[in-house]
């Protein structure tokens, strides 16, 4: 196993990133690159020009697929939400049809109570204002950022349904949703004849794969897309990170109102300790860590699309590098033996 890896690592070297792989969407006719790139550190993060030279690279190596959401820049506050969708809508100037754009609505974008959520009238604001930040007529997928106990599963389908019925929108999906709830929605789709969700987003990583349990088996049997975030935990997975000297400035894990969310997700001691273990073997398999991280996630077959992400150009191409990259069995097993403490939702901190 340790040379057939070892191949697979020395192969990577020589190999041309950028050749790209694509498939179906799900159960649509939509063709998506096998990779998403995710915007979310576009505007404060990463600076515009910056910004600008990452979506480059992505469309040089054959990416076609993009996603945003109208809350991001991740770690912003009020005042600049939205500004991501906006850099990303300049650089889509003269080229919008050559790019399938996913956005996402539900969290806060103002100060009024209807200002957030899966209400009629959020959705119905929030797409024409996505819209206008994007520069487009319709996005490709609209999906809701995260399910809204306040508001009736139909009163948000049928708004979806007007979404997609006026042109705003080709496809929905959503996107932090638990199973039974998703499954819930599907079949209160049925009933009322409106659109379906035709993918999910979740997160999905060595670290984090509680959802093999249930949403995947569901996403599986229901024929949806799964286009999954955080594939390297937030950057955990890289191996840069070190526990004891806390989190690293200018990350994920100091960056403004997202530094807690990303902390408790993994900043904690056990994780750091598989992240060890999980460098040592990708250095066995000579493979970088943030390849055989992506490689692991493509590996599932229920997968269509993991969302990658920088913050500069350069750091790209080992996430790219992923989609030439078939696991030997061994490596595999051995990745998912290591974490499947991670699987179960119980893991010890």
């Amino acid at each position: 196993m340790k040379d057939e890896a070892g191949r697979i690592g020395r192969g990577l070297t020589r190999a041309r990133i950028g050749i790209m792989q694509y498939t179906r969407f799900g159960s649509t006719g939509l063709t998506v690159s096998r990779l998403c790139l995710g915007t979310m550190t576009f505007g404060l993060q990463t600076e515009e020009s910056v910004s600008a030279r990452i979506l480059d690279t992505a469309a040089e190596a054959g990416v076609n697929f993009l996603d945003t959401a109208d809350v991001y820049p991740l770690g912003g506050e009020l005042d600049t939400r939205g500004r991501t969708e906006e850099i990303l809508g300049r650089w889509l100037v003269g080229k919008r049809s050559r790019f399938i754009v996913a956005t996402k609505a539900y969290g806060r974008m103002g100060p009024l109570d209807w200002d957030e959520g899966s209400s009629r009238k959020h959705l119905l604001d929030a797409i024409d204002a996505s819209l206008r930040r994007l520069k487009t007529d319709y996005v490709d997928l609209y999906q809701l950022h995260a399910d809204d106990p306040k508001t009736p599963l139909d009163e948000t389908l049928r708004a979806l349904e007007t979404i997609v019925q006026s042109g705003k929108a080709r496809y929905v999906g959503c996107s932090n949703f638990l199973a039974y709830r998703l499954a819930l929605a599907l079949g209160r789709s049925d009933v009322l004849r409106v659109v379906r969700f035709v993918s999910v987003q979740p997160r999905y990583n060595l670290l984090f794969r509680e959802i093999e349990r249930e949403l995947l088996p569901l996403a599986a049997e229901e024929r949806l897309a799964v286009i999954p975030y955080n594939p390297l935990a937030g950057g955990l997975l890289t191996g840069k990170h070190t526990f004891t000297t806390g989190p690293t400035q200018g990350t994920r894990f100091t960056l403004g109102t997202a530094a807690d969310l990303y902390q408790n997700r993994y900043w904690h001691e056990r994780q750091f300790r598989t992240v060890q273990e999980f460098v040592a073997i990708a250095k066995e398999a000579s493979i970088s860590p943030i390849t055989l991280a992506v490689a692991w996630v493509l590996a599932n077959p229920v997968i269509t699309a993991p969302i990658i992400g920088a913050s500069r150009p350069d750091q790209l191409g080992p996430s790219l590098a992923a989609v030439d990259v078939q696991l030997p069995p061994e490596l595999k097993q051995r990745l998912d033996d290591l974490t499947a403490e991670y699987r179960r939702g119980d893991a010890v901190r």
